[in-house]
């Protein structure tokens, strides 16, 4: 007995040093993807570009990081999360050491790709190393604290890295980040196992004829549909607003001052921080009701920004307020996709199949960040460089379309999820509504 709650507290202890250590990674990744934010005005110099070279950076790395998902799933399929992560971790050390010497355009924007790519191969990782190491359990909360701890990246990447452009310069201060990463890596190498006592586990090996299949098949898991559209549907109108295009409806659409405009961003950071842990709460407790707290979610977003969109004038600041503390919301409701593959999705496929589901709020990011500058654009009288008021309403409304899309096919694939639980495990199903963790998938 006492030789057996020891081995338990043993591998407890183990799992927290595991995650730890891929968190860390995970961190550095964010911080990687965030830093050139403070180094704008550094870069036009330095690479002798305008502001729409300059945006294409983050532009190609977010396409990057989404076109990356399917190779990196099943990279992670066949060959487990420690060695995926350590080639994530060593990517991003390599781009930022050439981008760090790089004094030309394009070879920045080739360093800027592989960031992405890096960047990319990291947090489905983690999400895999929390599945292998926790209890079913205490799952959720581990996934949203990871969510939760990326913002670190973003803290990091604003503060120190200012002062690092400032005290060291350009390239010392991206070959300093690059020599963290080499760092992170050996902590990998040394710590971090795929699974409890199994130090490297391998898949099924890769073959080329079978890849359509294989991916066919992650895809029609009702765990990855269900994932994909909760993650699509709750996390893109807080990107939108913290990408790109959150300051300038503030500032120009609701006019308000810059200061309160850098407020309300910060807020939304802050507020998505506090609520991941609610959520983790409620996933984890209330299994059955997942679905039902997304689209509650999806609705309380949508409303908020109705109440803005549709306000007579600029909008008062205490709504603007609650409308950004809801939105913010968004980001951890969509860290419930990745519990659905959990509990629906098949073992083997588990890697691809959340390599899909974190497709899915990138691509309605993307989707909805382009269409809001189409329809500003169309909005505008020609000649005029200034976006009115009434031309930022309308093409903030545009998120309407991924919202009722997203939210129609929840309900869709929660709806065959159930029949098919009554019809071939209605104790699994009574299981969830008694509050208990299940996991369903082969």
């Amino acid at each position: 007995m006492i030789a057996r709650v020891s081995r338990r507290l043993g591998l407890r202890r183990n799992a927290y040093v595991v995650w730890l250590v891929a968190l860390s990674v995970y961190v550095l990744a964010v911080f990687h993807r965030s830093s050139l934010a403070v180094a704008g005005l550094e870069a036009t110099e330095r690479f002798d570009i305008g502001a729409a070279q300059l945006s294409t950076f983050t532009v190609l790395q977010l396409v990057v990081y989404a076109g990356m998902q399917i190779p990196v799933g099943l990279a992670l399929d066949r060959f487990g999360p420690r060695a995926v992560i350590l080639t994530g971790v060593l990517t991003l050390s390599a781009a930022q050491v050439v981008f760090a010497l790089a004094t030309s355009y394009p070879v920045a924007l080739v360093a800027r790709i592989a960031v992405g790519a890096g960047d990319a191969m990291v947090f489905v990782c983690v999400l895999r190393l929390v599945a292998y190491w926790f209890a079913p359990r205490t799952v959720p909360l581990m996934t949203q604290l990871t969510g939760i701890s990326g913002q670190l990246g973003m803290i990091l990447a604003a503060v120190p890295m200012t002062w690092a452009l400032h005290r060291l310069g350009w390239t010392w201060a991206y070959l300093t980040t690059a020599v963290a990463g080499l760092v992170l890596a050996a902590a990998l190498l040394l710590v971090v196992h795929d699974r409890p006592g199994v130090r490297r586990h391998l898949g099924a090996p890769l073959q080329i004829r079978g890849l359509a299949s294989r991916i066919r098949d992650a895809w029609s898991d009702d765990g990855t549909r269900l994932g994909f559209w909760t993650h699509f549907s709750t996390q893109f109108s807080a990107t939108v607003l913290g990408i790109l295009w959150g300051y300038p409806f503030f500032v120009r659409g609701e006019h308000t001052t810059p200061a309160f405009a850098a407020f309300l961003l910060t807020l939304l950071t802050l507020a998505t921080m506090a609520s991941g842990p609610f959520l983790a709460w409620l996933t984890a407790h209330r299994p059955y009701h997942r679905s039902s707290t997304t689209l509650t979610i999806v609705a309380a977003i949508a409303s908020s920004w109705a109440a803005v969109l549709l306000w007579p004038g600029d909008a008062p600041p205490w709504l603007l307020v609650t409308m950004v503390v809801v939105t913010a919301v968004g980001g951890p409701a969509s860290m419930v996709g990745f519990d659905f593959v959990r509990t629906f999705g098949s073992a083997e496929r588990a890697g691809l199949a959340t390599a899909l589901v974190n497709t899915g709020g990138f691509i309605a990011s993307l989707c909805t960040i382009l269409a809001i500058g189409v329809v500003l654009d169309l909005l505008t009288p020609a000649g005029s460089d200034v976006y009115a008021s009434s031309a930022f309403r309308g093409a903030m409304a545009v998120q309407v379309v991924p919202w009722l899309l997203g939210a129609a096919m929840i309900v869709r694939h929660r709806r065959r999820i159930r029949r098919k639980l009554a019809e071939t495990a209605p104790d699994v199903l009574a299981a969830m509504r008694r509050g208990e963790s299940v996991s369903v998938g082969a």
